[in-house]
């Protein structure tokens, strides 16, 4: 689905999800300094460059493409109290035909960490993926030991399905993710694991 020139925005309980805008870079590049430490386990490395203006601008401008070409949902996360920047969260690899599926991907600043702000936005961005871009399949991938992430999907009504070896380079090495999906029309029930 082509969004065209719409302006995107999903609003929730507390925040405000639209796609990056270039006057969002102090505040990103803020957010995303103070969390480094916090981050830097459960992402891919960050380039020498992550927080300049130069790589901000990039992402603006692949946002602005992803959403117009309908290939990705790119958003950053504003509490609608204060207008802060709290996180991001992205609906990438959007495939159509007989997939209709993508790929949820989500961090929040440590300051903003578990105090359900991912939960809203997740529930935001996968109710718009269904009922707005018509897609039947959510799925997403973490580290086996991010407790935390783990949950937030399984609370989001995300269901384990199983191990994928080697399938991301997370702070400089290949990792194994356990993979999670959110269906559109989900009868599976509920499924527990260790």
């Amino acid at each position: 689905m082509l969004l065209g020139r719409r302006k995107l925005k999903l609003e929730t309980e507390r925040l405000s999800l639209r796609p990056p805008a270039h006057s969002d870079f102090h505040d990103w590049a803020a957010l995303r300094r103070a969390s480094k430490e916090f981050l830097t386990p459960w992402e891919p490395s960050w380039a020498p460059d992550h927080l300049s203006r130069k790589a901000f601008t990039n992402r603006v401008y692949w946002a602005q493409r992803s959403v117009a070409n309908g290939s990705a949902i790119p958003l950053f996360l504003f509490r609608r109290e204060d207008d802060v920047l709290v996180g991001a969260i992205t609906l990438d690899n959007i495939r159509r035909g007989p997939a209709q599926a993508g790929t949820l991907g989500y961090w929040t600043g440590q300051a903003f960490a578990r105090q359900g702000y991912m939960r809203e936005a997740i529930a935001a961005l996968v109710h718009y993926a269904f009922a707005r871009l018509d897609l039947s399949r959510i799925e997403a991938a973490c580290l086996p030991e991010n407790r935390a992430s783990r949950g937030l999907l399984e609370s989001s009504g995300f269901k384990y399905e199983g191990v994928a070896q080697s399938y991301l380079q997370i702070n400089g090495r290949w990792r194994t993710h356990v993979l999670y999906a959110s269906l559109r029309s989900d009868r599976r029930g509920r499924t527990d694991v260790g």
